[in-house]
């Protein structure tokens, strides 16, 4: 098995408030050639690593910002991860002791692509490099 790091990628392409993730996907790629990036639905299973990142869209915040706690999510409308039903899937995969560390690099709906990118790849230098 390769030792590559994997961040797992979540959104909606058709949903304009939920696919910011997926629009800086292939630049992300280009830039991190070494970081396995994968689309993932909430609904479907996914092998958990010992140490999970994922980028997702996330209400409530007004920049790109690292989380390293679901205690940060909750399902009103302070700061949530869009999709309640990986917030739903991610409290149960702890709960069964199979996520033990977790990164959420959150990304607001609403900032322009570039600086998106910008936030999210000096996210990635900075703690998974």
């Amino acid at each position: 098995m390769e030792n590559k790091k994997h961040i797992l990628i979540f959104g909606n392409q058709e949903l304009e408030f939920d696919s910011l993730p997926l629009r800086v996907l292939p630049e992300l790629k280009r830039l991190f050639p070494k970081i396995r990036f994968e689309i993932k639905d909430p609904n479907e299973e996914f092998e958990i690593p010992e140490e999970l990142t994922i980028i997702d869209t996330v209400r409530g915040i007004e920049e790109v910002k690292i989380f390293s706690d679901l205690k940060n999510f909750t399902n009103h409308p302070h700061i949530s991860l869009h999709d309640f039903d990986l917030w739903s899937q991610l409290k149960f995969l702890q709960k069964l002791g199979k996520l033990k560390k977790i990164k959420i690099i959150g990304v607001p709906a609403d900032i322009p692509e570039k600086e998106a990118l910008e936030k999210i790849s000096a996210i990635i230098n900075s703690t998974l490099l």
